[in-house]
């Protein structure tokens, strides 16, 4: 693989990326299954053994629809029982600690999917980009974001050529595209058409959404992303800017609105010798709200290692780096 010998210093790799020792689940993960387990603070476990999830969105149907790297994979989830079943099969598979089927969005009943790291400069066969979901086991590329980064490389430091495409969003007729390694934020639209919206400096870009009319972002902050770093920021597609408006939360991954109120979630803690790229600390991270002051207030806490997010009515579903899928209530 190309990462062992890099010949540039790490701007850093998205901050949700998989431990290597989380490569042991790459020999099989326990089928997914609903649980009724609750965590100390009260927050239920909706389902477990998801595989290696990362993101995740609520689909046409009102279910919520995750993707697996490991297995190449998205399931199904119902938001009322856990039950769960398999919506698609056969993408590239991740080859390194962290990639694969990254994110999942739907424009109208279709469904697109985000895959990252397994092109060609980190020893794969497949294309970095947007994948449209064609059948259970069929898909069509349509836009190949990594050779678009390959033939514009950013001005910041990296050393994966094709950076680490991590969330997306679908945005007039295609989709906004977050790279927490290139520090940069994508349109790719369905035609195959790839743009640079903006470039950042180490800032780390991770989760991105929309409400309002308004296009919100979080970052991560560089090593050891210290709360003071993990911010939320407005960005304005056309005039390419980014506007702060929260921050507090110790390795930001994701943001989101339950119609009233404006959250992020929170990784968790990071050592301070922690590897670049490398997880935060188990049971560390936390869910929680802006103020109109721009600060943060934890509504739960001891969750473990969350990715992304999604709201349906008054209830938060954050999925987690080892396939569990949380429900935490918002009257509180």
């Amino acid at each position: 693989m190309h990462l062992s010998t890099p010949r540039r210093r790490p701007a850093l790799i998205v901050a949700a990326c998989l431990s290597a020792a989380v490569l042991v689940l790459s020999t099989g993960v326990a089928p997914a299954q609903a649980s009724c387990h609750h965590h100390s603070h009260g927050t239920r476990v909706l389902a477990t053994g998801l595989g290696g999830t990362l993101g995740s969105t609520v689909g046409p149907d009102g279910a919520i629809y995750v993707t697996d790297g490991i297995a190449g994979t998205v399931t199904r989830v119902d938001p009322r029982s856990g039950h769960t079943r398999l919506f698609t099969s056969g993408l590239p598979t991740r080859i390194a600690p962290v990639g694969g089927a990254m994110d999942i969005a739907f424009v109208g009943r279709t469904a697109y999917v985000l895959v990252s790291l397994v092109g060609p400069d980190v020893g794969g066969t497949s294309v970095d980009g947007i994948y449209r979901i064609d059948g259970p086991h069929s898909y069509t590329v349509v836009a190949d974001i990594g050779a678009f980064a390959l033939a514009h490389p950013p001005a910041t430091d990296f050393f994966i050529p094709a950076g680490v495409q991590f969330a997306m969003l679908p945005y007039r007729h295609g989709f906004l595209v977050t790279d927490g390694h290139h520090n940069r934020v994508y349109r790719a639209t369905t035609s195959g058409d790839v743009s640079e919206v903006e470039t950042f400096g180490d800032v780390v870009p991770t989760g991105i959404a929309s409400w309002g009319g308004h296009v919100y972002m979080t970052e991560a902050g560089p090593v050891p992303h210290l709360a003071e770093n993990g911010r939320i920021d407005r960005l304005d597609v056309r005039a390419h800017t980014a506007t702060e408006i929260a921050r507090g939360a110790p390795l930001a991954i994701d943001t989101g609105n339950d119609g009233h109120r404006v959250y992020a979630l929170s990784q968790g803690h990071f050592p301070a010798d922690g590897e670049p790229g490398a997880p935060a600390d188990p049971d560390t991270g936390a869910l929680m709200r802006v103020r109109r002051d721009g600060s943060m207030k934890t509504v739960a806490d001891g969750l473990d290692q969350p990715t992304s997010m999604q709201f349906i009515g008054h209830t938060a579903y954050v999925v987690t780096l080892n396939g569990e899928i949380d429900a935490i209530s918002l009257h509180r």
